[in-house]
């Protein structure tokens, strides 16, 4: 899927096209210009192959179309947030070349990737390898932490998030990444993998189950659906759906507190990592950090952000919990964030980067 929004001047100097990426476990995004728009690419970062019944060649498909056309084959090949082996980083790979090509995305870019701030070398380098090798950043490619990426829509139209002292909570499918940022440096970072997007998708379907009283059971992608299109801590509705019966017919049930208990959890757990475990670490290694912070909203990055309400059930939890009034605030859209704050960190860049070259050609005269 490929959006446009206009913009008044997208490229950086010298017709290098800024370009933002977020390879995540779920989706997928890239933020890149096309004349005087800005397009906005995003898909499942899955794929499928299949065998050409003509010719036998093997085929690809990718995205929604993988996940759609051959579910019970289709990859999602970030299951853990990064590639882990040279396998998936192959796998990733292939899946990166044919988004890129089906987007149009600019070879003569300059890319800055969102990443994880997780302790795993071998993961982060065959991440590097994927976006490295493939069509796009030939003047260069730069990472940057996703919880920053993320925080700059959040925080202006421009990159005001690199100017300011204040809290990130990542709330991504694979991880709760929670990081200090003092004008752009990332202080005291933090990562469980255990408060997870995943682990509410998997509770889903385990309450799911129990409602029903085991006369339903669903798969995780299902799960994952009912979170996406249900959750809503505003105005949560039952909703019904329906299952084919094994013996045929089918049997239609309704889904009450399922959804809503798994999500309510999430924030629980999502609260207590940030008030007992990441605070008190940044507390202990930079006091100054720590009040100057929580003097400034705390800002909520991820997909699960999207959830209506969530950051205002999750402002209301941590101000109890900390006994102080804290605010929250989120991007607009929390699933393409991260890549559009890429996308203007990769602006600046270039933008940089061509003033330099050009500095370096007059010299030369």
């Amino acid at each position: 899927m490929t959006d446009e929004t206009d913009t008044d001047d997208v490229r950086a100097d010298g017709g290098v096209a800024p370009v933002g990426v977020k390879l995540g476990s779920t989706r997928t995004v890239a933020v890149f210009p096309n004349g005087e728009v800005t397009e906005v690419a995003e898909s499942l970062t899955c794929l499928a192959t299949y065998e050409d019944s003509l010719t036998g060649e093997e085929r690809v498909l990718f995205g929604e179309e993988a996940a759609t056309e051959y579910p019970d084959r289709a990859e999602y090949t970030l299951r853990s947030g990064l590639p882990e082996d040279d396998d998936r980083a192959d796998l990733t790979g292939r899946f990166f070349d044919a988004f890129l090509g089906d987007a149009g995305v600019p070879t003569d870019s300059a890319v800055v990737y969102a990443i994880p701030s997780i302790d795993n070398e071998r993961g982060l380098e065959n991440l590097r390898t994927v976006v490295e090798g493939s069509s796009v950043g030939g003047r260069f490619t730069r990472a940057y932490p996703e919880s920053l990426c993320g925080a700059v829509p959040a925080m202006g139209d421009g990159l005001e998030a690199v100017d300011e002292i204040f809290v990130s909570v990542n709330m991504g499918s694979t991880n709760l990444e929670v990081s200090a940022y003092r004008r752009g440096e990332q202080v005291a970072p933090y990562a469980t993998g255990t408060v997870t997007g995943n682990e509410v998708d998997r509770r889903i379907v385990g309450y799911v189950e129990e409602e029903t009283q085991r006369r339903v059971a669903i798969d995780i992608t299902t799960a994952r659906e009912y979170k996406e299109d249900h959750a809503d801590f505003v105005d949560y509705e039952a909703f019904d759906d329906v299952v084919q019966q094994p013996g045929g017919g089918s049997h239609q049930f309704t889904i009450e507190d399922s959804v809503m208990r798994a999500v309510d959890e999430y924030v629980d757990e999502a609260v207590e990592e940030v008030a007992n475990g990441f605070l008190p670490k940044l507390a202990s290694t930079n006091m100054k950090v720590y009040q100057l912070a929580l003097e400034q909203p705390v800002v909520l990055t991820g997909g699960m952000v999207a959830i209506p309400g969530l950051v205002e059930a999750f402002e209301r939890r941590l101000s109890e919990a900390l006994d102080r009034e804290v605010t929250a605030v989120a991007p607009d859209e929390p699933v393409r964030a991260a890549a559009v704050g890429a996308q203007r960190i990769a602006e600046r860049l270039a933008a940089v980067h061509a003033g330099g070259a050009d500095a370096a050609a007059a010299a030369d005269d």
